[in-house]
């Protein structure tokens, strides 16, 4: 569970990136955050796995005070969460298995980093968790080679294979032609169900928010304006959220 207890963050520029904001997030939602660019979507995410600082306030995931956490004890806690980004964050010159390979870095001796050298059984996680995303033929393909939405699908299986609890997505089909983007968001769907796996993704594409979420925050200049089903967005939602100013499709793509 992640909650949010009057949560704000203020960057030292003195831009408010959150503002007071009250939320709990259960295990296995599949979370859409839409909103205006600059709107707090990113921040949002951020301050779960401790990326952003927040100024107030408590947030907590599973019990634990995220603010509080250092050292060990914080990289323990994020290896429970997966972080997915727009530009996919991979090694291009290698190959997808290795890429895939590289979530098991953190907990691997030295000497097997320095010399590259993988356990039978994190090759046969990495297999499978391409397999997962569809991509398992392409994994002793070098990465430059693949398409872009198949380079999302990496750094989807990459984040599996580190077995996380949760997925933070910060614009992740961004970058993709609309049938790609809904490929890759059929695959959080399908992993979200599969895996129980909480998954929030701030995403700028309406329609597949919409379509592939089962909940939906809006965020507006730092507020929650909205939060409940998809199904339940009407076009006055929309509009606060939006502040009359909804992207269309050619704007989405």
């Amino acid at each position: 569970m992640i909650e949010f207890s009057n949560v704000s963050k203020v960057y030292p520029n003195g831009t408010v990136g959150l503002d007071h904001v009250n939320l709990t997030i259960d295990q296995g939602e599949f979370v859409g955050i839409i909103g205006l660019s600059g709107a707090g979507k990113s921040t949002l995410l951020r301050t779960i796995n401790r990326m952003h600082d927040i100024t107030e306030g408590t947030l907590t995931v599973d019990g634990l005070e995220v603010k509080n956490l250092k050292g060990r004890e914080l990289r323990k806690f994020r290896r429970r969460i997966g972080m997915i980004f727009q530009s996919f964050n991979l090694v291009t010159r290698t190959t997808v298995i290795r890429n895939v390979l590289m979530a098991k870095v953190p907990e691997m001796p030295f000497w097997r980093v320095l010399l590259g050298v993988f356990k039978k059984e994190d090759k046969l996680e990495a297999l499978e968790a391409l397999d997962k995303v569809g991509i398992l033929d392409k994994a002793y393909i070098r990465a430059d080679q693949l398409s872009g939405g198949q380079q999302q699908r990496v750094a989807l299986a990459r984040t599996l294979a580190q077995n996380p609890e949760i997925i933070l997505a910060d614009e992740p089909v961004a970058a993709l032609d609309p049938v790609t983007a809904k490929q890759v968001m059929s695959d959080f769907k399908k992993i979200n169900q599969e895996m129980n796996i909480s998954i929030l993704i701030n995403i700028h594409h309406v329609e597949l928010a919409l379509a592939y979420a089962d909940r939906i925050i809006g965020i507006r200049a730092g507020r929650i304006v909205y939060d409940g089903p998809s199904g339940e967005v009407t076009d006055e939602v929309l509009n606060t959220i939006y502040e009359g100013k909804i992207p269309d499709a050619a704007e989405e793509n």
